[in-house]
């Protein structure tokens, strides 16, 4: 998928905006958990969420197929500022297919197939310990005009007590990650951004376990 010039620019200046707002004074940082960073919604957030968005991903009511690419079970914690779980927050998920292309009208230009097997989008609330968890596809990358290939990686929304934060997540390992002009624009640790590979999901999905820290 090639994205716009100008919509390349508009993403960068978002994210090194988000970025700097993630910022917290060096003196606070000792004693409170390192926020999760802000990253730029991106042009793909679902244009209905009413639709179907249970945690898995990968299968679709009234279909037999499961969706293509690798399984991958995504947990996380969701905690506050003071570093205690956060209960009942509310976690929407949207990513790209296997083959990195999103179930949007401004993606229709990308030659990778859609998949009508895949959901695309989810939403759950955090349990008692502020887990959450989502079957789904590992995604794939696509290329941005004039800055190269994003690296795969997933959007997120979490709304708790009157706070958002908008970001998005990577995987450990990756090649692209080195080179992701969303990533390398960041001035902040962008390691808070990885999931950290972990134990097998069910059916020996790829497990990925992420903390998510939110501000104050």
């Amino acid at each position: 998928m090639l994205i716009s010039r100008r919509r390349t620019l508009t993403l960068l200046s978002a994210s090194a905006l988000a970025a700097c707002a993630a910022e917290v004074d060096p003196d606070e940082a000792a004693a409170a958990a390192p926020t999760t960073p802000s990253e730029t919604e991106g042009p793909f957030f679902p244009e209905n969420t009413n639709v179907e968005r249970d945690a898995d991903l990968t299968r679709l009511a009234g279909r037999s197929e499961r969706a293509a690419g690798h399984v991958i079970e995504m947990r996380g914690r969701v905690l506050g500022p003071d570093g205690r779980p956060v209960s009942g927050a509310r976690v929407q998920l949207w990513q790209a297919n296997a083959g990195g292309r999103y179930a949007h009208s401004l993606d229709a230009g990308n030659p990778a197939p859609l998949d009508p097997n895949f959901q695309g989008y989810g939403l759950v609330e955090t349990d008692a310990s502020g887990g959450f968890s989502f079957t789904t596809i590992k995604p794939g990358g696509y290329m941005v005009a004039e800055e190269g290939p994003r690296t795969p990686h997933m959007h997120w929304r979490i709304d708790a007590g009157g706070r958002r934060l908008t970001t998005q997540s990577y995987f450990p390992d990756e090649a692209a990650n080195d080179s992701d002009f969303l990533i390398r624009a960041m001035r902040v640790d962008p390691g808070l951004l990885i999931a950290a590979a972990g134990a097998p999901g069910a059916e020996g999905a790829l497990g990925y376990d992420w903390t998510v820290t939110l501000p104050a």
